[in-house]
């Protein structure tokens, strides 16, 4: 089968290739035979209402070093480009808006965007939780110090971070004494301009912040749990937690499947649930990672599993 797939991504010369999920979804689109172009944000634009992007033909190998090469450079119509992945990290800003709304006009001329435009803007990846009450921690969103304050008053020992931030960034824990909760919440909400979720303390982190992936609704038999490092609150891997990767459990494929039916209805392919214990703390959409990690340990093939469901998609049209 011969198609086009693009990855729109942050600059390729800056990821590192053992660990970088959108590396692997090139590896595996160019195992198919399908051609590989990238773009980065900049690399899009509009043209007389026409969705346009200047494509970096692209080879690559699993490597540490050299790992993509540049083969070609040309302007192309977005709506010609049988896929595009959109794979730029958050935060979720004002361009990274402007550029769904680039390719939903893609998708309207014919091309398959993963994940779906319209879900990347509808469904905040902190916000999305809140489609499901019974199965995240006590939430609370708000700019209003006094309902955080008096949160933190009920549950003592909280949690506060942004709603656009990624990788652990931002994150704070306050525990009973409430020390620095003032500054925190005049940062996170810039002295009450914006908003913040606070959420009640899970003392489940220390066996892992659990990445578990979503693919077309299918749930992945394993996940990535993210311990975090001594004196560590946060996980993540960017934040110096480390991965461990394991079988999922039966309630974390409880929590997936309960929410597998709403991703098919928006036509999300590639979802990382974020789980600590038995609760969903996070639903990535917008970039989720972690599948390198997962491959390298298990006998599983994340992204065949995603370019299966991509090539049905393509078959039918």
């Amino acid at each position: 089968m011969h198609y086009t797939v693009g990855v729109i991504m942050d600059p390729i010369e800056s990821i590192k290739p053992h660990k970088d999920t959108s590396f692997a979804m090139m590896l595996e689109a160019q195992r198919r035979g399908a051609k590989v172009v990238y773009f980065e944000l900049k690399d899009l634009f509009l043209e007389n209402g026409k969705p346009m992007g200047i494509a970096k033909t692209v080879t690559v190998e699993d490597r540490a070093t050299d790992f993509y090469k540049v083969i070609d450079e040309e302007t192309v119509h977005l709506g010609d480009v049988d896929v595009l992945l959109m794979r730029k990290d958050p935060p979720f800003d004002s361009e990274f808006l402007y550029a769904t709304q680039m390719l939903s006009l893609a998708q309207d001329a014919g091309a398959l965007v993963v994940n779906n435009p319209q879900a990347l803007r509808d469904f905040n990846e902190k916000l999305f939780t809140s489609y499901f009450p019974e199965h995240i921690p006590h939430t609370l969103v708000s700019n209003n110090q006094t309902l955080i304050r008096a949160f933190h008053a009920k549950h003592q020992d909280i949690i506060c971070k942004p709603l656009d931030g990624m990788g652990g960034a931002s994150i704070f824990r306050v525990k009973p004494d409430g020390n620095n909760l003032g500054v925190i919440i005049e940062t996170l909400t810039k002295l009450g301009a914006r908003y913040m979720m606070v959420q009640e303390y899970l003392p489940e982190i220390k066996d892992g912040d659990k990445r578990v992936l979503i693919v077309d609704g299918e749930v992945m038999p394993y996940c990535l749990a993210r311990l975090p490092t001594k004196g560590e609150t946060r996980g993540n891997l960017a934040a110096g937690g480390t991965g461990r990767p394991q079988p999922i459990s039966a309630s974390d494929r409880a929590l997936a499947d309960a929410i597998s039916p709403i991703l098919k209805d928006n036509n999300i392919l590639f979802v990382g649930l974020d789980v600590i214990g038995s609760k969903i703390t996070e639903i990535n959409i917008t970039s989720p990672t972690c599948v390198r990690e997962i491959e390298a340990a298990y006998d599983v093939n994340i992204m065949g599993a995603l370019f299966d469901a991509i090539e049905k998609r393509l078959t039918k049209n």
